[in-house]
């Protein structure tokens, strides 16, 4: 039962002696429920007392005279009365509490830029299915795992363009990052030193503290109107951390189908150069990686590389309802006055 079905119970509801009800209780004052254990002492010394000091009568009887009737044990209505009030005033006294604590996470943030290069060599199939499809894999992983870190998108071929700007919402990025495909951007090339630069536009302005880029391509730089080292000091003077990752195998690759279905093998051969200046000049890291395991091995190792404090800010809102014990007590003391001080009282004890 929640806080809030338990602020909407009025007060004479019975779910207030459910034992579920009971075990979901904090208590204040859990110490004085054992004052519990005393009410049973004192009823036992009530009716010894009673059972040595009321006046008694010698009467003779016969043995079939004397005959046990359950109605005798009217007679101890008063008494479990009375151990019911002093019981429920304990338990008010206890301090019955339902405690909802509120935990607010916090970050100062990370702006993340992906950097990802759609040109037609991304289609090659050492990695499965593709290399670009492998990488949008990775990219919606890496998504996944951040906590209020602003994320954007690149992407380029012969051109760079920007698919989102820097964001937390990260549902849409994974939705961005599923639509891409090879034929968004017309121009054929791989435009390394272009796509910098927009993501560096992208992040410019930013304010925080650290801003992060993340460059996946295969190739060397071949499109494009600004140099991809120019650009890559360009984004160092924003303060902008980079990773560079060169995805592929070198030698014979997978790269479609020949004209009998057969996987057609064409020769790959990268230069890492660009790529590793890139990562040197962003005071990043260079990574080569050749499989699938292998990529999702290093946007798990830039995660863990990546991450902001996360603090926490903790609210209790507590909640007495110990007002609804003493409105039973208070109920049952005037039914015990009521056994006490009328007529009821000789029907009970006679």
């Amino acid at each position: 039962m929640d806080e809030q079905l338990y602020s909407g119970l009025p007060w004479y509801a019975p779910d207030w002696f459910y034992l579920s009800t009971l075990k979901n209780f904090t208590w204040e004052y859990r110490l004085a429920l054992l004052g519990l254990l005393i009410i049973p002492v004192l009823i036992l010394i009530r009716w010894t007392l009673r059972f040595y000091m009321n006046q008694k009568l010698p009467i003779a009887l016969t043995k079939s005279q004397i005959s046990s009737n359950p109605i005798n044990l009217i007679r101890l209505i008063p008494d479990i009365l009375l151990a019911l009030v002093f019981a429920l005033i304990i338990v008010a006294l206890a301090r019955p509490q339902k405690t909802n604590e509120k935990v607010e996470q916090w970050t100062e943030g990370i702006d993340i830029m992906l950097v990802v290069d759609i040109s037609q060599s991304m289609q090659i199939e050492d990695f499965k299915p593709n290399r670009l499809e492998a990488a949008k894999n990775v990219a919606e992983e890496f998504i996944d795992g951040r906590f209020q870190d602003r994320i954007g998108i690149v992407i380029f071929s012969g051109d760079a363009y920007s698919l989102s700007p820097l964001t937390t919402d990260y549902d849409l990025l994974k939705s961005y990052i599923k639509d891409i495909q090879f034929d968004m951007i017309e121009n054929r090339g791989t435009a390394i030193g272009s796509a910098l630069a927009v993501a560096t536009n992208r992040m410019r302005e930013s304010d925080s503290k650290s801003k992060v880029l993340i460059l996946l391509s295969d190739g060397d730089n071949t499109a494009g109107n600004i140099d991809p080292i120019t650009a890559a000091k360009l984004a160092t003077a924003y303060n902008i951390k980079m990773y560079s990752i060169a995805i592929g195998k070198e030698g014979k690759v997978p790269f479609g189908k020949d004209f009998f279905g057969r996987p057609r093998m064409v020769d790959n051969t990268m230069d890492e150069t660009t790529l590793r200046e890139i990562a040197k000049i962003g005071e990043g890291e260079f990574f080569r990686v050749g499989d699938n395991e292998a990529l999702e091995n290093v946007f798990r190792l830039i995660d863990t590389y990546e991450k902001a404090e996360i603090k926490e800010t903790r609210y209790k809102d507590t909640e007495d309802f110990y007002r609804n014990y003493l409105y039973w007590a208070l109920v049952l003391f005037m039914f015990w006055m009521l056994t006490k001080s009328t007529f009821v009282t000789n029907v009970l004890q006679d």
